[in-house]
């Protein structure tokens, strides 16, 4: 993996980014984990990117990358944070509008993983 920009954010932004994705993830994590959640809630089937396939099996992909977003939120610096909050949210937002609540899942687990 390399490192990868995070479409809509500013460089100080994707600055923090890196310095997280060295410290603590992968190169390219967050960028991937966006773009994997943003095809969770659009629904689309679309093939892979070489780069993103490691995180994309189907028993871990789509919930890895929101909760590689979660862990992304709380541990950034509070600009870069609020920024790549704003996108996450815009995607939540969408994905709470197309499911529903899922009354069989753990209650344990976070909410984007109790949504059919």
């Amino acid at each position: 993996m390399r490192y990868r920009d995070v479409p809509g954010l500013s460089g100080a932004a994707n600055a923090a980014v890196r310095v997280l994705e060295r410290e603590r993830f992968s190169p390219g994590a967050v960028s991937v984990a966006l773009s994997v959640w943003s095809v969770r809630v659009h629904g689309s089937r679309r093939r892979w990117k070489p780069w993103e396939a490691e995180f994309t099996c189907l028993c871990c992909g789509e919930g890895w990358a929101r909760d590689k977003l979660a862990d992304a939120l709380l541990l950034l610096q509070p600009r870069a944070s609020t920024e790549l909050r704003g996108r996450v949210e815009r995607l939540d937002s969408a994905l709470l509008d197309r499911t529903h609540h899922d009354p069989t899942a753990d209650p344990d687990l976070p909410w984007w993983h109790r949504r059919c």
